[in-house]
């Protein structure tokens, strides 16, 4: 191979040969992908080649050792705050207030969802409301059984409801007072109601007929005859507003310190707009809103949604929604499946229609309603127990969390 350097001279050795082949076969194969050589040779004598170790195979990372307790990691609950708050109500009124009841009921004034945060714990017990009626019903045999002997006396019913099921609230319907049952006057309904106020010690709620006109009579008389006990009078709606009976009902409710009862169907514009027309005549504290049960088995996913909707939007301010709340969980035995002879595989109907109730008020405890007004003694029983179970303060260690892991039952 005839080399020579740029000045013209050749190599003297091997070293000055490849100083002067290298820069020239970079320089010709740096725009080249690839070089074939052909007929090519080369002699190697000794050949050492260094592997820097863990270059090429990974290294084994040491094995860890087996963990002989738990990982130990706290919990921080979560700080959650709301713009709004619902508005406190409450209903009967003691001698001191310029009643006669010995207890009240305070419903309302929570600040946040239900039972989600340690630190926003109910603000008040779950009232519950057990059910008189005034006049024979069609009812299920389950129901029935628990009311013998007072079923004629609405004042032993109300009484029965307290000393032996511990209603916190009794609710007497006065369905006679019906034109198309038994017309009964508003005076008879009054002194019903007298009758068991003097039977029993506890907040009293009025449950009309459904006819506006009527309902609004015997609403006046009763909300006269018992001035300054606070009842709930159950209930005024929209249908009543043209005829100005809605206007008559608050005014009583207003001149007579009582609360009345907002009702309607599942519809929250509805509900608002009745508020609307309520504010004209009644401060905050004297509503409370019933947004329609429909019971399970038929629609109670429909009232789960309206409860839980009216509840967030209260608290995220909206002021036409921030009352407390009610829910007849008795509409439970509306549903046939409650009390209707079925196939064997659906349990007996004599506790089916209890967990018909029970299911449904404990639905409708997890939207926020404030307040139940309820019929068979022991969905009473279940309620209060799981919303005791709910409201206890968190009070577990991690080893107790730890036991509870590994429990066998």
């Amino acid at each position: 191979m005839n080399v020579t350097t740029e000045q013209g001279k050749k190599p003297a050795n091997e070293n000055e040969l490849l100083q002067e082949l290298a820069p020239r076969l970079l320089k010709l194969l740096s725009g080249m992908d690839r070089v074939e050589l052909e007929n090519f040779e080369m002699e190697i004598g000794d050949l050492e080649l260094w592997l820097q170790q863990g270059s090429l195979v990974p290294a084994i990372p040491p094995q860890p050792s087996r963990p002989t307790t738990l990982f130990s990691e706290g919990f921080i609950p979560p700080q959650e705050s709301y713009p709004g708050k619902v508005q406190e109500v409450t209903i009967g009124a003691t001698r001191s207030d310029g009643g006669t009841r010995r207890t009240t009921v305070t419903c309302g004034g929570s600040s946040a969802p239900p039972f989600t945060f340690f630190d926003h714990p109910p603000p008040h017990q779950l009232p519950i409301a057990l059910d008189v009626f005034d006049t024979h019903i069609p009812m299920p045999k389950t129901l029935k059984e628990n009311l013998a002997g007072v079923m004629d006396d609405p004042a032993d019913w109300a009484k029965l409801n307290v000393q032996k099921f511990g209603a916190d609230v009794v609710t007497i319907h006065l369905l006679s007072t019906d034109p198309l049952i038994a017309d009964t006057s508003p005076k008879v309904a009054a002194a019903t109601v007298e009758n068991i106020l003097q039977a029993v010690d506890v907040p009293l709620i009025i449950g009309g007929c459904g006819d506006p006109k009527k309902d609004t009579a015997v609403f006046t008389k009763v909300a006269e005859v018992a001035e300054g006990e606070r009842l709930v009078l159950n209930s005024v709606t929209l249908d009543m507003v043209e005829s100005k009976n809605l206007e008559a009902v608050a005014a009583a409710a207003k001149l007579h310190n009582h609360v009345v009862l907002a009702f309607t169907g599942l519809e929250l514009n509805n509900a608002k707009e009745l508020n609307r027309r309520l504010y004209e005549f009644l401060p905050p504290d004297q509503i409370v809103m019933d947004l329609t049960t429909a019971a399970l088995g038929y629609g109670l996913e429909y009232s789960y949604t309206i409860y839980e909707r009216a509840r967030h939007a209260a608290l995220m301010g909206d002021r036409e929604l921030q009352h407390p709340v009610i829910s007849a969980s008795t509409n439970a035995w509306a549903a046939r499946e409650a009390w209707l002879q079925m196939d064997p595989i659906y349990g007996p109907k004599e506790f089916r229609g209890p967990l018909w109730e029970t299911v449904t008020a404990l639905t409708l405890v997890l939207a926020g309603v404030d307040m139940f007004m309820m019929m068979h003694p022991a969905a009473v029983r279940t309620i209060r127990e799981v919303v005791q179970a709910l409201s206890l303060a968190p009070s577990s260690t991690p080893a107790t969390l730890r036991d509870w892991t590994i429990m066998r039952s």
